[in-house]
C-alpha cells in the first residue's frame, strides 16, 4: 500500500487554511460542437471499474496526513439541503454550520482558523434565506435548478428559473440535463439547450447535473460530459443525489479523463463535483486521491473540485475528533441542521 508523500500532505493543509473560490483558471467559454470528437470518444467499462476497484488498495494517509486531507475535505463540500421540508431555521442552521464547520476546539488544537465549507446549496425558494445567512462570509451559494431533480418542467420555465435564482444571489447554479438527448443520442440538443443555460447563468458558474445513474452506460457518460463542456459548463457532476444510483468510482474516473481530454484539447480547465451517497470521510479520501492521480493537484482546490454533500461533514469531524481524542463521539453532536 502506498502513502501519500509528505510533500503533498503539507501543501494540502497550507490549501485547507485558505477561504474560497479566487478562480486560478480561465472560466470555461465552450466551443462549437464538435460532433466527431464525441462519436470517437468510447469507454472501457471492464478496465475502468478494475482501474476504480484497486483505489483503496494503493492510496492511504494516516494520522496528522489524514486529518490534513479531511481538512481540505471540508473545504471541498457543498454542504446540502434538498428536502421538500426545508424549513428558513433549517437553511440558517446549515449556513451556521457552513461558516463553522468544525468545533472551534478542534480547529484551536490543529493550529487552524477560518475553515469553511466550499458552498450551501439549496432550492431555490432558499436561495434569500441562505444569502442573507452567509453575510460577511466569502461563502457562495448553489442553487439546484431547471426542474430539478428531473428536469422535465417546461423549457421556457427551467430557463427561467435559472434567472430567478440568480437574481437571488445565487453564484452558482446546478442545473440538470434533459437526459433524453443522450439516451437517444441527440447530441446537438443536448448542446443547444447546455449553451442556452450557460448564457442564462451570466457571471454564476453552471455546474451540469448528468444524473450518470440514469445514462444506461459509461460511454454515454462520457459522451454527454464532453458536450456538456463544449457548451461551456465550470462544473460536470454526477447526480441530483435522488437517483437510485449516484456518485460511483467508475463514474468519477470516466467523467474526469473526459475533463482531462478537454483540457488536453483546448486548455481549459472544467471542474468536477461528485453527489450523492458520499457519506463517509474514507470515501472522500478515495474521491480526493482519485482527482490528485488522475488531474493533479490543481483539482484538490474548491474551484474545481466539489462535494456535493450533507452527512459527510459530520462523519469527518467525529473523525478528527477521533484522531484528536482517541475516541469516537456519538453522531448525534454533529447534527447539520
Amino acid at each position: 500500500m502506498q502513502t501519500l508523500t509528505h510533500t503533498d500532505t503539507n501543501a494540502t493543509l497550507d490549501a485547507s487554511k485558505s477561504q474560497l473560490p479566487t478562480l486560478t483558471h480561465t472560466r470555461n467559454p465552450g466551443m462549437e460542437l464538435d460532433l466527431d470528437w464525441v462519436a470517437r470518444v468510447q469507454a472501457n467499462t471492464s478496465a475502468i471499474e478494475r482501474r476504480a476497484a484497486t483505489l483503496s488498495g494503493r492510496r492511504s494517509v494516516k494520522k496528522d496526513f489524514q486529518a490534513a486531507w479531511l481538512l481540505k475535505a471540508i473545504s471541498l463540500i457543498d454542504l446540502t439541503t434538498l428536502s421538500g421540508d426545508d424549513t428558513e431555521g433549517r437553511v440558517k442552521r446549515l449556513c451556521a454550520k457552513a461558516r463553522q464547520p468544525v468545533a472551534p476546539w478542534i480547529l484551536d488544537k490543529l493550529g487552524l482558523q477560518g475553515l469553511t465549507t466550499g458552498a450551501v446549496c439549496v432550492y431555490h425558494d432558499m436561495v434569500e434565506t441562505a444569502v442573507r445567512a452567509l453575510e460577511g462570509t466569502s461563502i457562495p451559494v448553489a442553487a439546484v435548478s431547471t426542474g430539478f431533480p428531473a428536469g422535465l418542467s417546461p423549457y421556457h420555465l427551467r430557463i427561467a428559473e435559472i434567472g430567478e435564482s440568480v437574481r437571488a444571489g445565487a453564484k452558482e447554479i446546478d442545473i440538470v440535463i434533459s437526459r433524453r438527448h443522450v439516451l437517444t443520442g441527440n447530441w446537438q440538443a443536448l448542446y443547444d439547450e447546455m449553451r442556452e443555460m450557460r448564457a442564462a447563468c451570466g457571471e454564476a458558474h453552471i455546474k451540469a447535473i448528468l444524473a450518470t445513474g440514469e445514462l444506461a452506460t459509461l460511454r454515454n457518460t462520457a459522451r454527454a460530459s464532453l458536450v456538456c463542456m463544449m457548451a461551456g459548463a465550470d462544473f460536470i457532476k454526477t447526480s441530483t443525489g435522488k437517483e437510485t444510483v449516484n456518485a460511483t468510482l467508475p463514474v468519477t474516473l470516466t467523467m474526469i479523463r473526459a475533463i482531462r481530454d478537454y483540457q488536453d484539447r483546448t486548455g481549459i480547465k472544467v471542474g468536477y463535483k461528485p453527489a450523492g451517497g458520499i457519506a463517509k470521510a474514507k470515501d472522500a479520501l478515495l474521491y480526493m486521491a482519485l482527482m490528485k492521480d488522475e488531474l493533479g493537484h490543481p483539482w484538490l482546490q474548491p474551484d474545481l473540485f466539489r462535494f456535493g454533500a450533507s452527512s459527510l461533514l459530520g462523519d469527518i469531524e467525529r473523525q478528527l475528533e477521533h484522531h484528536l481524542t482517541g475516541q469516537y463521539s456519538a453522531s448525534n453532536r454533529h447534527a447539520m441542521g
